[in-house]
């Protein structure tokens, strides 16, 4: 009799058990690669778990920052993936955040410093933002709502003058530094992401205003990640893309690592370049080369993945998240150099589907995994697991809506040549610019003179 009861109690917990995984399945991301529907319903489901990490709706919570281990660069990279999703999805669920947080990280001299990051930001950091407001331009976000607060097209403008003022001319022949502040560590090096950063920051200028300063600005910077050999483009139809190097070695001992991002941010630029260009050989090389390499080293079996660390489990909470812009830069490349469209919409394909499959974990039932490769849930969560699933997904929407503005194909955003120029934030190294607005054929560079500033007294830290 015991037996009888011990075996039906077993057989109740096997059931219960079956029952409730049966559900969990439910719960899961189910997609259609073709409907959009299915794709927006996906990407609010994934979006949803984004905000759980967000500090900026909390009784004392910074508005525009998530919560600790995630950095305020992170932040406008996952807001850059949900103004596509407002753009590509029609999904206004989040707008307001999106404004307000757009508003709120401006910094007392509108160029992205805020008093937050004070001391402690980078270039890179400064640059994610300024892509994501630069994007706020291209796709016709309603202009900011708060009196006195520039166009977006005006802050874009004040990132890149603020940026390309630190332009340093006397180590390595040029490129940004890592770091703006001499006592941060790295202010040595000079990388990859703060240069690509500005080279397609650059260039989205130069495509939307058709002000050839900023093309000629773009390709400077681009022919100096190519020089040093940051960037490699070989002769045969393959791209690298490193991380940086020392100054105190003139860059020349170059940190060879790959990431998706730093791929993925001057593949974007060059495509950028290539539209902005109106089909340019040169550039079109450049694109099917860094597209080469991007497919040869990013993924596997049909599937996008960090080569660097994934495999290996050793991907901190900053590289968990590259495969978010990565998968951006990839679905603009698509849209802004047609050829790109077969190879990369049917990597995306794949890519989505199993992002999808990944997104079945948690106790929500869709939490987002790291290793899509695995097609289910691989007990990896956290923001960049849901920033990463929600771009690759909504990157098949890409050509479903209008194609990226321009001021003269729609684009509203009011902008200011001059913006950031008379910032009274302190940086290291300035070019002193004097860029004009100019007529439709551009304008050019008046002056440009590097001064090192000294800075001395006490340093503290403000958060």
């Amino acid at each position: 009799m015991l037996m009888n009861v011990n075996s039906m109690y077993s057989s109740l917990s096997a059931f219960l058990i079956l029952f409730l995984s049966l559900f969990h399945v439910n719960q899961a991301i189910i997609l259609n690669v073709t409907d959009k529907a299915s794709i927006c319903n996906a990407t609010a489901l994934i979006q949803q778990g984004m905000m759980d990490y967000y500090l900026g709706t909390r009784y004392g919570g910074t508005v525009g920052m998530f919560q600790p281990p995630y950095y305020w660069w992170e932040a406008g990279e996952a807001f850059g993936g949900m103004l596509e999703n407002w753009f590509l999805c029609q999904n206004d669920t989040y707008k307001s955040i999106l404004m307000d947080a757009f508003i709120a990280q401006t910094g007392p001299d509108y160029d992205y410093m805020p008093l937050n990051q004070t001391m402690v930001e980078g270039n890179d950091d400064q640059c994610i933002w300024g892509l994501t407001i630069i994007d706020a331009v291209e796709r016709n976000f309603t202009a900011p709502d708060k009196e006195g607060v520039p166009g977006w097209l005006a802050l874009s403008q004040a990132v890149f003058n603020t940026m390309w003022a630190r332009w340093d001319k006397t180590h390595c022949g040029g490129g940004l530094r890592w770091q703006i502040f001499t006592w941060n560590s790295g202010y040595n090096y000079k990388n990859t992401i703060s240069n690509g950063c500005l080279f397609q920051l650059a260039a989205r200028l130069g495509r939307y205003t058709t002000n050839t300063t900023y093309l000629e600005v773009a390709s400077t910077v681009f022919d100096w990640l190519t020089s040093v050999g940051f960037v490699v483009l070989d002769g045969q139809d393959n791209g690298n893309v490193y991380d940086g190097a020392s100054i105190e070695g003139n860059c020349t001992d170059i940190t060879t690592i790959e990431w998706s991002y730093n791929h993925g941010v001057v593949l974007g630029g060059a495509a950028f370049m290539y539209n902005a260009t109106n089909g340019s050989t040169v550039w079109e090389n450049r694109v099917n080369k860094l597209l080469a390499g991007a497919v040869k080293y990013f993924f596997e079996d049909g599937i996008m993945y960090e080569s660097a660390c994934q495999n290996s489990g050793n991907c901190n909470n900053d590289q968990r998240s590259f495969k978010s812009i990565f998968s951006r830069m990839l679905s603009f490349t698509s849209m802004l150099v047609p050829e790109t469209a077969p190879t990369i919409d049917a990597l995306m394909k794949t890519t989505a589907e199993a992002a999808a499959l990944s997104c079945s974990g948690g106790t929500d039932g869709h939490t987002c995994g790291l290793d899509w490769q695995k097609k289910a849930w691989d007990g990896v969560y956290g923001l960049g697991e849901q920033m990463c699933a929600l771009e690759a997904i909504q990157s098949l929407l890409i050509h479903d809506r209008p194609a990226l503005y321009t001021q003269y194909t729609g684009g509203s955003s009011v902008g200011d040549a001059n913006a950031g120029l008379n910032t009274t934030t302190t940086n290291v190294l300035q070019n002193k610019l004097n860029i004009t607005g100019g007529d439709r054929a551009g304008a050019a560079i008046i002056t440009a003179i590097i001064l090192a500033v000294l800075l001395g007294g006490a340093v503290w830290m403000i958060f």
